[in-house]
């Protein structure tokens, strides 16, 4: 446990900053007034969440590798990070749906059947909470395998000789 101490910790701001993402969300209305904006700007969170993976591994190179961290070490403690993230996101999304924004669903499906996106059945299948879950699990884990894999090679240390 004490090996992926840095990365629990990262685990838990990135946790926490999805969290606070989807209150910024909601309080600038792309959840309900402004919706139809939503599916676009939602992508904007990849700024802080690739900037939470820089911090991340940039510590534990620094207080665990001593300053000399490989790919390889940089990727898996990124792996990790990203295990434990996507574990904790089914109860982010609970969180997220049942108390920070409990109407999304329901704006969200009015919204796509009003613009012809989606069928009232095709809409309520796709954007409950049991979908959100399992979405935001996978998610994470794609996306965060793939920020890993960049981030590794930026932060990784120059050989010593």
């Amino acid at each position: 446990m004490k090996n992926i101490k840095i990365e629990i910790k990262w685990a838990l701001i990135f946790v926490f900053m999805m969290l606070a993402w989807v209150v910024l969300e909601k309080s600038l209305g792309w959840h309900d007034e402004k919706i139809a904006d939503h599916a676009t700007m939602t992508n904007l969170v990849a700024i802080p969440s690739v900037a939470i993976y820089v911090f991340a591994l940039l510590d534990k190179r620094k207080n665990f590798y001593h300053g000399v961290m490989s790919y390889y070490q940089g990727f898996m403690a990124g792996l990790v990070i990203t295990l434990i993230v996507a574990i904790l996101s089914p109860l982010s999304q609970y969180i997220t749906s049942e108390f920070i924004t409990p109407a999304y669903f329901s704006n969200v499906i009015k919204y796509a059947v009003s613009t012809g996106e989606l069928t009232q059945e095709k809409a309520e299948s796709y954007f409950n909470l049991k979908s959100y879950m399992l979405q935001s699990a996978v998610g994470a884990l794609i996306m965060g395998i793939a920020t890993s894999a960049v981030v590794a090679v930026l932060v990784k240390s120059k050989s010593r000789r």
